[in-house]
């Protein structure tokens, strides 16, 4: 056992809303040589920790893991199909084109010969497909250029650099160019002004800005149809307004097609139509429509084309003549097919515990047909085509099958939260395993903006499931999994639902014999990092471990750094002395007191243009201040990465490494 390197405390002390908040490690917030030496000394500290037998057991076991083929949902156009493929032997996933689904692709851009870290993380294909458009960051800074690429020379057209965090759902192409939504950037902490933009191909000269009057906590959604743009701002995760450019792209103006409703809206355009997938209403959510033209309708007069059904729409696409849409029903999914004016429903066969996650459906918007990336916990992602005239579908990218997969048992249970709700959860593990209150488990966590937390594979959890070990998946209130009731039930002073969902499990759990507290692992990462925060300060006796990862940890400040203002609509506002009082009420940072405390890995990065890493860095410091147990308190710090977007797999590898090592040590795995 080692000690943990000395921090420095320096007494900041303010009065907020007429209470004394202490934050002694505010200087870990700052960027200067003392904090760089610091998270150094605490990334030394950490390999002193992770170095042994656990990692060289684990780390041949973790790279044969990555030689797999990962493959991208197919986007559909009139000349042919895209897709993002990383191979084997890759670090990075390249993007391809082929003409038909049998002919062999051929590599458009190919991030693995660029020089540094950049990587390809988006495209966007322009309606008949002869151009497509992609986004590159470097770093995982999720700060991108823009290149255009000719599909049929493979040239360059044009490449606008620094747009900030635009992306596919906030371009949207005419004949002549594309709409887009352009961002201040991360490093002058600007990354929430926002300016809509008209780019006409081939030009060198500024961008026209359409408007920049989009406000600070709206996320916008561009579609086209004809040239014709549609634009839904969504402000936060529940609130939309839907309006339509009207005149030339660069001369006009915004007019409003929905009139205002305290419901959110995404559009999908085809034939003069705009279909509106919408909790109006509704919280379950629909799809209601109207003309294109339309001027300030009232929500009320919209024309419903898929009514609310029990389960929750979570996704439509457009494929030729049909919608096809995405249902979720106890956090897996299901698909459906209908005509456009709703009728003839399909149902289409999805086995067992399936799901497709977000940006994992896309339509052929000239042809009927689909295709989805559907994965499960047993079984690794396969990407399909969807013949939405039959329902029928076909595989058309597999991972290959190796010896080392292993039969795993996969059952949803339901515990019961503090008031009496029931909130399920998915549990793996290996066929046969014995329950006798000793496995060593790792429960995950999430709880917010609508996310549902669907299967998943993990092909570098398969170890663990080898060891004997069990995971754990919890649908917490705060996510969609049950429709926007139940994100609104764990959203501002309602988030406490949320711990306690969570401790729910886990005491479930050990009631139910698959462990015990010495071997419970908590794990979660960004909002999900807060949730593990949470746990381990509110209820540390339920846990033997935790890995928190980019985490939210101080809610007083949150709101002083990078994305953390637009978040205000999810937390509520430490501002607000109402807000102020629930959110002190929970926030990690402030919730550290003086006790034993299970081991943690903090995991952050200096790239996080999202979550800023003094979260991570400030609860170290106390917990490692505080605690009087010998369990140790660790600190990760990545760089060159981010939040999460565009790691090469090297990297993955790597971290993964990291969080196992660290979960085998402190469970007692047995290898």
């Amino acid at each position: 056992m080692t000690t943990p390197p000395e921090t420095e405390r320096r007494d900041v002390v303010e009065t907020v809303h007429g209470e004394e908040v202490r934050d002694p490690y505010r200087w870990l917030e700052g960027d200067d040589e003392a904090v760089h030496e610091w998270v150094d000394r605490q990334n030394d500290h950490t390999d002193r920790h992770l170095d042994g037998d656990a990692r060289e057991d684990l780390a041949p076991r973790m790279e044969a893991r990555a030689e797999v083929a990962d493959y991208g949902v197919v986007v559909a156009r009139e000349r042919g199909y895209f897709q993002r493929v990383e191979a084997p032997d890759e670090d990075r996933a390249r993007l391809l084109f082929r003409p038909r689904l049998d002919a062999e692709p051929d590599v458009l851009a190919d991030p693995n010969e660029w020089a540094g870290e950049e990587s390809l993380d988006w495209f966007a294909p322009s309606p008949d497909g002869s151009l497509v458009a992609y986004g590159v960051a470097e770093g995982g800074d999720e700060q991108y250029d823009v290149t255009v690429l000719d599909v049929s020379s493979g040239e360059v057209r044009d490449v606008l650099p620094d747009r900030g965090r635009t992306g596919p759902d906030g371009l949207a192409w005419t004949d002549e160019g594309f709409y887009y939504v352009a961002t201040g950037s991360a490093a002058d902490g600007e990354q929430l002004d926002k300016e809509l933009r008209y780019h006409e191909l081939g030009t060198d000269a500024d961008d026209p800005v359409l408007t920049d009057e989009v406000g600070e906590h709206v996320w916008p959604q561009l579609e086209t149809e004809d040239g014709r743009l549609v634009v839904a701002f969504h402000q936060g995760w529940t609130t939309s307004t839907v309006h339509r450019w009207e005149g030339s792209p660069t001369d006009g103006e915004l007019v409003d097609v929905v009139a205002d409703a305290d419901a959110s809206f995404r559009p999908l355009v085809r034939d003069g139509v705009v279909y509106l997938r919408t909790d109006y209403e509704a919280p379950n959510a629909r799809i209601l429509a109207c003309d294109v033209d339309a001027v300030e309708v009232d929500p009320d007069d919209l024309r419903e084309v898929v009514p609310e059904r029990e389960a929750i729409l979570t996704d439509a696409v457009l494929a030729g003549d049909s919608l096809v849409v995405h249902d979720q029903r106890d956090a897996h999914s299901s698909l459906s097919v209908y005509d456009l004016d709703g009728g003839g429903r399909r149902e289409v066969d999805l086995p067992g515990y399936a799901a497709i996650g977000r940006g994992a459906l896309r339509g052929h918007p000239d042809a009927p047909e689909a295709f989805f990336r559907a994965q499960w916990f047993d079984r690794a992602p396969r990407v399909s085509r969807l013949d939405a005239e039959t329902g029928e579908t076909e595989v058309v990218s597999e991972r290959e099958t190796t010896d080392e997969e292993i039969d795993l048992a996969v059952d949803q249970r339901f515990f019961e939260s503090a008031d009496g709700t029931e909130i399920p959860a998915f549990v793996v593990h290996r066929e046969g395993l014995d329950r006798d209150g000793d496995n060593p488990t790792v429960l995950y966590g999430y709880g917010g903006f609508r996310v549902s937390l669907t299967p998943s594979y993990d092909r570098f959890r398969t170890p663990f499931f080898e060891d004997g070990g069990v995971y754990v998946q919890a649908n917490l209130r705060g996510g969609a999994e049950y429709g926007e009731d139940w994100h609104r039930a764990g959203m501002y002073e309602n988030k406490q639902n949320v711990f306690d969902d969570f401790h729910a499990v886990a005491e479930g759990l050990i009631e139910a014999d698959y462990t015990s507290p010495d071997r419970l692992a908590a794990m979660g990462g960004s909002n999900g990092g807060l949730l593990v925060g949470a746990a381990i300060t509110q209820r540390p006796d339920l846990f033997g471990a935790a890995v928190c990862a980019v985490p939210l940890l101080d809610m007083l400040r949150f709101h002083e750094f990078l994305l953390g203002a637009s978040w205000t609509t999810e937390y509520g506002d430490p501002d607000d002395p109402e807000a102020f009082a629930y959110l002190r009420e929970y926030s990690p940072y402030h919730n550290v007191e003086e006790r034993a405390y299970p081991s943690v890995l903090f995991k952050t990065a200096e790239g996080d243009s999202r979550v800023h890493p003094g979260h991570a860095r400030k609860m170290t410091a106390r917990m490692q201040h505080a605690t009087t147990g010998d369990d140790p308190i660790l600190l990760r710090t990545e760089t060159e990465t981010g939040h999460g977007a565009g790691k090469p797999t090297s990297m993955v590898v790597r971290e993964n490494l990291d969080r196992w090592t660290f979960l085998y040590d402190q469970l007692g795995v047995q290898r």
